[in-house]
């Protein structure tokens, strides 16, 4: 059964923006089209591409950020009413800070016959990811890249998965088999040759030294590399190099069900749980026009928020032993065990319980639920002035953290940089404060920021963030109202259960909903929070079917790992050990 929402009207908000967009760039818009979000979107022609988001970088446009930039395969898409002819569509999503929800989307029309564009990375730095990442997944080519070769898959790779005639399985392929050939050639693809990452002799008598750090190094938090360019124990460059982690999640949104796609969502930001739900219910209840009742706007924000202090917690120990300080990581992981056992109860799994629904959450809070966060409210914040006297005011932190790694909020702008990172420069910008969604708008918090962008202050803004998280969920077990946990709607994936038991309708109703999945009428919506790392967003697209057409996973560390090479420039090895820790990143949210 499928309920179409109504495209959401033109508000003043939106008028506004178009006029900018006109006055910028008057005579190269295509077409404007609706989408479920509440962002404007235009399409614009590939040649005036580069022009257009160069007026529209500059000030008075007031687009600072290149938040995301991706592709559609539209070759087997059918309901494309209203939008210029398209092989293959370029997706960019530029951010503004000036106000809440000042955002748009552009998008490029491209043909099937090698699709080409110029690219962006001259006017924002943190496109050369994003263009590698578009033409290794869709093989659009950036004219004018600095460094286009594979990113996320080897670089002996064959074709490119997310267009949509590449297999999705490898059952769909023959059996593997490797040649003594084929062996070679691959073993010929990792020989590392330092020009072809970029790296060059700035005199011709200097003699660098070439280093791998990872991708088994215990100090990069995961199956990650950087290669290393030494002058003694100096840094003169650092290549980062992802994609050993790459496992297809965004191409595995497009082979699932709406409803059964969310247990993937968990294990993208490993460390984040229900955090990495949120975005992706949020962005199909936008597709279907669900409303979410209040009850379990308030449970999804206190899981989130429980969430948010387990990943910190990681984040504050493991940060502090690649410091080289041991004992405070055993602390806070018992901290974290604590917040497991809350979310045990409520949820019945500890870091992936998939317990975010279409239109609400799986179930309603146990008895005894709020006696456990209480004793838990009442706790942490103690243990947290015991970790103050640990680690921050510990000189040797001090030493080795501050005036490290450090950035201005126009360069994390520039990068791409949200989240702590970007509160760290003082930034006072929050997602969860200037565009709320789930009941942030009725809870008063406040936004941690520092000043200096290093990485004793991204520290900082950490621990007081598990502060106001502390906050927020105090307001939630005081205010819980009560309610339904699901929306009424005939889309809400699975319906409620009790109903099941009443008449033969629904128990049909259910079981069509969970093994083949709702029918999501035909649109685009994207939905973004403030997760644990920084803004984390699904943009969807649906054809009018039980599955995704187009899975769009926009994630923090993607981006922040891009800057690395800037701030370490110049600094010891010891001094790269610690800018890493203070990312904040786990590898499955950089390749997904």
């Amino acid at each position: 059964m499928s309920v179409a929402a109504p495209p959401r009207p033109a508000d003043a908000r939106d008028a506004t923006m178009l006029a900018q967009i006109s006055n910028a760039v008057p005579p190269i818009v295509l077409a404007v089209e609706r989408t479920r979000d509440e962002v404007p979107t235009v399409w614009i022609a590939r040649e005036n591409l580069h022009g257009a988001m160069a007026r529209l970088r500059q000030p008075e446009a007031g687009l600072r950020m290149l938040f995301d930039l991706t592709a559609i395969d539209e070759r087997q898409r059918t309901h494309r009413a209203d939008q210029p002819p398209s092989a293959f569509t370029l997706v960019y999503h530029l951010l503004s800070f000036a106000g809440p929800g000042d955002e748009l989307r552009l998008k490029v029309p491209l043909g099937a016959d090698s699709p080409h564009a110029p690219t962006i990375s001259d006017l924002w730095p943190n496109a050369n990811w994003y263009e590698r990442e578009v033409w290794d997944l869709f093989g659009i080519v950036f004219d004018g890249h600095p460094f286009l070769r594979r990113i996320l898959t080897p670089p002996t790779w064959t074709g490119h998965p997310l267009r949509k005639d590449h297999y999705a399985r490898a059952t769909e392929m023959p059996p593997y088999s490797l040649t003594e050939d084929q062996e070679f050639a691959e073993q010929e693809a990792l020989r590392f040759d330092p020009a072809q990452w970029g790296m060059k002799r700035h005199s011709a008598h200097s003699d660098f030294m070439f280093l791998n750090l990872g991708p088994n190094h215990p100090s990069v938090h995961g199956v990650f590399r950087i290669v290393l360019q030494l002058d003694g124990e100096r840094i003169v460059d650092a290549v980062p190099d992802i994609g050993f982690h790459h496992r297809g999640a965004e191409k595995i949104g497009e082979r699932q069900s709406w409803h059964s796609f969310i247990p993937y969502t968990d294990r993208v930001d490993y460390l984040g749980g229900v955090m990495n739900n949120f975005p992706y219910v949020m962005a199909v209840e936008k597709l279907a026009g669900i409303s979410v009742p209040d009850r379990a706007q308030m449970i999804r924000v206190m899981l989130a928020e429980l969430f948010r202090i387990a990943s910190h917690l990681v984040f504050y120990g493991t940060m502090t032993q690649d410091v080289g300080q041991l004992s405070p990581v055993f602390y806070m992981f018992s901290d974290r065990e604590r917040v497991f056992e809350i979310i045990e109860a409520i949820c019945g799994f500890r870091m992936h319980p998939a317990w975010f629904r279409i239109g609400g959450v799986a179930m309603d809070l146990p008895r005894g639920w709020d006696g456990l966060v209480r004793a838990f409210l009442d706790y942490l914040p103690r243990r947290l002035d015991e970790y103050d006297k640990m680690v921050m005011r510990n000189g040797i932190f001090r030493a080795r953290t501050r005036g490290v790694g450090a950035y201005t909020v126009r360069e994390a702008v520039e990068w791409g940089v949200t989240g702590p990172g970007l509160r760290a420069c003082g930034l006072e910008w929050d997602y969860r404060r200037q565009a709320p969604y789930a009941c942030y708008d009725q809870l008063e918090f406040d936004i941690p920021t520092a000043a200096n962008g290093d990485c004793y202050d991204r520290v900082v803004v950490h621990i007081a963030e598990i502060r106001q998280s502390l906050r927020i969920i105090r307001q939630c077990v005081d205010n819980m109202p009560a309610g339904p946990i699901k929306a009424d709607h005939p889309l809400t994936t699975p319906p409620p259960r009790a109903r099941t038991m009443h008449d033969i309708e629904t128990l049909i109703h259910h079981f069509l909903n969970v093994s083949w999945g709702p029918v999501i009428p035909a649109g685009e919506a994207r939905a973004c929070v403030e997760a644990t790392k920084g803004l984390n967003s699904y943009h969807l697209v649906s054809d009018g079917g039980t599955m995704s057409y187009r899975t769009r996973i926009r994630t923090p560390s993607f981006p922040h790992l891009q800057m690395i090479p800037l701030i370490s420039r110049g600094t010891m090895i010891a001094d790269l050990i610690a800018i890493i820790g203070s990312i904040d990143f786990v590898m499955a949210d950089v390749d997904r």
